[in-house]
């Protein structure tokens, strides 16, 4: 690069100002040290950036084409710079991915967990299913990812975190029909007829799929809804019976009227719910803080359930 941030600033002055007089105090530099970076700056491009009047400066087109690089240019420098004295100062940024069966339950508590043990730390969420979740985890787009494991990949570290347990949920008049022992209900004893699923793409319909001892190829299958919300909405209304995780009861409850949920009796099936880094990933103390307050806000929620 054969041009310098000084000679675009200086530019970028005369530029806005359209007087190289008025540019050098703006600088605060002189107008032949102005001048020099200038005639220097258009030796490095190849060209005049300036058409000098009587009474105005204009831009040449190449001017032009060089001022909206110059202020890209300039302005990311400046980002750059904030960036360095915020980091200096204790100011850290984490960018975090979530899958969106947990996201919505989950985050509220964790970011407030994040911000009360250090008011200066930025958190950026991206929600996403698994897949992407581990391509942006794999390109170095995201910090961590909070997901259902196992999540696979051996460029990947794992850490579990907490159970989250299913309950079946639907109309009272449809588990009503479903058994009259509670605690002898188990997932397998449910007919693919009955259960209404997220759409293929999210692993908590992977994961019904399997505690339910069925697959994705059975034609009687409901698997169109897309966010728990409005499975449980559809549910409630008597369409079916859906699988719904401990981490989403409450909120889903309250939210749904109509929505009522039942408990499998032991063995309860559940997924681990759990924090993903790349192996490469060094052992700093933001992993293992950002590890704790999920646990803690994730574990609050369920017992709540149980209780």
């Amino acid at each position: 690069m054969g041009f310098t941030l000084r000679q675009l600033q200086y530019f970028q002055a005369v530029a806005e100002q359209r007087n190289f007089g008025r540019a050098a105090q703006l600088c605060n530099v002189s107008q032949p040290a102005l001048s020099v970076q200038i005639k220097a700056l258009e030796e490095t491009l190849g060209g005049i950036l300036f058409e000098r009047q009587a009474s105005d400066i204009l831009l040449t087109p190449l001017g032009r084409d060089v001022l909206d690089h110059a202020r890209q240019v300039l302005g990311a420098a400046d980002r750059l710079d904030q960036f360095a004295r915020d980091h200096s100062g204790g100011h850290r940024s984490l960018s975090i991915g979530i899958i969106p069966t947990i996201a919505p339950y989950l985050l509220p508590g964790v970011l407030a967990g994040l911000r009360a043990g250090d008011v200066s730390l930025r958190v950026q969420i991206r929600e996403a299913r698994t897949d992407r979740l581990l391509a942006l985890l794999r390109s170095g787009d995201i910090d961590a990812a909070v997901l259902a494991l196992p999540a696979g990949g051996r460029e990947f570290q794992e850490i579990p975190l907490f159970q989250d347990q299913f309950l079946l949920a639907g109309s009272a008049a449809r588990l009503e029909r479903v058994t009259t022992s509670p605690e002898l209900l188990r997932p397998l004893d449910l007919k693919a007829a009955q259960l209404m699923l997220l759409e293929d793409g999210h692993c908590l319909t992977d994961q019904a799929l399997e505690v339910c001892g069925q697959d994705r190829g059975s034609g009687q299958i409901n698997m169109g809804a897309s966010s728990l919300a409005t499975l449980s909405r559809l549910v409630a209304e008597g369409f079916g019976l859906t699988l719904m995780p401990e981490l989403a009861a409450r909120s889903e409850t309250e939210a749904v009227s109509g929505l009522k949920l039942l408990r499998f009796g032991a063995p309860q099936p559940a997924r681990t719910v759990g924090l993903v880094l790349r192996n490469s990933t060094s052992e700093e103390d933001w992993s293992g803080r950002l590890a704790q307050v999920i646990q803690d806000v994730g574990e609050k929620i369920v017992s709540a359930t149980r209780a």
